[in-house]
């Protein structure tokens, strides 16, 4: 029967409850334990596809089509397990569902409350599609002490009078402040947030303490009298230099051996952190770099691009580099501006979005690699603009565009009108914007002899999609002339999925985000090798 892990957090929001839980994952599963992470996020909306990146951060895709919080990429990263739909949940997906129910009668008339309605949906998303996992840890979204968190609170404390308390562990996060005025460690923010948590009916059994700077250990002796939890539980996390030493710094701590004390449970095996100590080692200590400049929207946020960041990271490891990142913002860049800008840079990348804002200076960034040789990556959206930027410059198409920015006669990037998934016909639509693009993992068929089948080593591939706009494939001819080869296809040759440059060193589009399935341990083949051409065109 599997064991299931509440973490949640205090005091303030962001303190790495997402890291926290993929840190600990990969601990229990490099002890032999299967492990799955769940996340439960306290907002109205069904989904985050709908939601602006500067508020929430990316959206992160799953192999099954789910529209995600950026929380499951660190699941994915860390553990390895690739996410699900039942992975991800939020308050308006569970109150759709409720409501649902009432109008088809499943209630049989009763009134629809919190509780026992509500939670008891929760609760139902905590336990669903599991069967042979031992671990399974559940990050509950939000803040302890906000009311849009309480059903999930109340569903928890629920689930686990019900399960039994031998077989449910609270873990609770919160920031233990250093107030460099007077010099001292604050615990009173974690007494009162954990103070909060107990009048909901929940104990904690583990507190993880983020700090800039190491507790004291009489700092920690206060938090555990006064919270109620053993010395050994109280697990400091102290600020890291890289998020790749997060399971080395929780391991040091002995939070998986608390996890395995607390289920009288023995480990199978040694916890191997070498991959970690030598990733580790290599970000931090090596000097040689490269510079990759992201153009787009949302650069001033980070969280934005948080997988696309982690993958470039990737690409380094795998070069033995340090990948030095420039954020432009691309409504900022005018085409004068472009050589001073891009004079530094050994690759470019254009991300995946949405829109018309900032397209003129990714084109003009994308002609600027074509014609200068530099490595180009040109990612969804990126993608179609490569395909813009080509047919107005070469093939004389003065007017190329998108149906997504208008009308035209010259949309060589256009809605897609039908594609398959999983042998049904699925239809494009541009009225409801949740949910309705290509979402998930699909397959696409590589050319022989091209530069991505060689960057594959493979013919056929599977990669995360999330788009509702796709190339025109009745130009693919007339690019092809030109130079531009159309060298990945659906399985039904009626998608292009990927393209590239006959006489370009390293200049590629592709459709699907494969940032989304890159890891610390296992870099992404397309990153790894974009960022080896960064590295030779640094060198001339």
């Amino acid at each position: 029967m599997a064991r299931y892990i509440f973490v949640t957090g205090g005091v303030v929001s962001s303190l790495g409850k997402g890291l926290s839980s993929a840190s600990l994952a990969y601990l229990l599963q490099s002890r032999g334990y299967k492990v799955r992470i769940r996340k439960l996020d306290p907002y109205l909306n069904v989904d985050p596809g709908t939601m602006s990146p500067f508020q929430h951060g990316e959206v992160f895709v799953t192999d099954d089509g789910a529209e995600t919080d950026l929380d499951l990429g660190h699941y994915e990263r860390f553990s390895g397990i690739s996410a699900k739909k039942s992975d991800n949940i939020t308050t308006g997906k569970i109150y759709n569902d409720v409501l649902k129910r009432e109008r088809q009668g499943k209630y049989l008339g009763k009134t629809v409350q919190v509780i026992p309605h509500i939670t008891n949906r929760i609760k139902e998303f905590i336990k669903n599609d599991v069967s042979k996992e031992d671990f399974v840890i559940c990050e509950i979204g939000g803040t302890v002490g906000d009311i849009e968190s309480l059903p999930f609170l109340e569903a928890i404390r629920q689930f686990s009078n019900e399960l039994g308390r031998q077989n449910t562990l609270f873990i609770h996060l919160t920031l233990v402040p250093y107030m460099k005025a007077s010099d001292e460690i604050k615990t009173k923010p974690t007494q009162h947030s954990v103070k909060e948590l107990r009048s909901i009916g929940i104990q904690p059994d583990i507190i993880i303490c983020r700090s800039e700077r190491s507790i004291p250990l009489d700092q920690r002796k206060k938090i555990s009298l006064f919270c109620n939890v053993a010395i050994e539980d109280v697990i400091e996390t102290v600020d890291v230099k890289t998020i790749y030493e997060a399971p080395i710094s929780f391991n040091k701590e002995k939070l998986d051996e608390r996890v395995l004390k607390f289920f009288h449970i023995r480990s199978k095996k040694k916890v191997n952190l070498q991959p970690w100590r030598k990733i580790t080692k290599l970000v931090l200590n090596t000097k040689n770099k490269v510079n990759i400049a992201i153009i787009g929207k949302y650069v001033e946020l980070k969280d934005a691009y948080k997988s696309l960041d982690e993958a470039l990271t990737h690409g380094g490891i795998a070069n033995k580099l340090k990948v030095n990142l420039l954020r432009i913002e691309s409504d900022h860049l005018k085409p004068r501006d472009i050589h001073n800008r891009l004079k530094d840079v050994s690759g470019i990348l254009i991300p995946g979005g949405f829109g018309k804002r900032g397209t003129e200076g990714k084109i003009a960034a994308i002609n600027f690699a074509r014609k200068n040789k530099i490595p180009f990556l040109g990612i969804c959206f990126g993608m179609q603009m490569a395909i813009i930027e080509f047919a107005r410059n070469k093939l004389n198409i003065k007017k190329a565009t998108s149906s997504e920015f208008g009308s035209s006669k010259a949309s060589v990037v256009g809605l897609m009108s039908e594609w398959v998934k999983d042998g049904k016909l699925m239809k494009g639509t541009d009225k409801d914007l949740g949910g309705t693009m290509r979402l998930g993992s699909y397959e696409a068929r590589l050319k022989k002899d091209t530069k991505i089948s060689k960057i594959y080593k493979t013919l056929k591939i599977e990669e995360r999609h999330r788009h509702r706009y796709e190339v025109n494939i009745n130009f693919k001819e007339d690019f092809e002339n030109k130079g531009m080869i159309f060298s990945g296809l659906s399985p039904d040759s009626k998608l292009p999925e990927i393209i590239e440059l006959e006489n370009h060193p390293w200049f590629i589009g592709v459709q699907f985000h494969p940032e989304f399935k890159s890891r610390p341990l296992s870099p992404h083949p397309l990153f790894s090798s974009f960022i080896k051409a960064a590295k030779i065109n640094s060198k001339k």
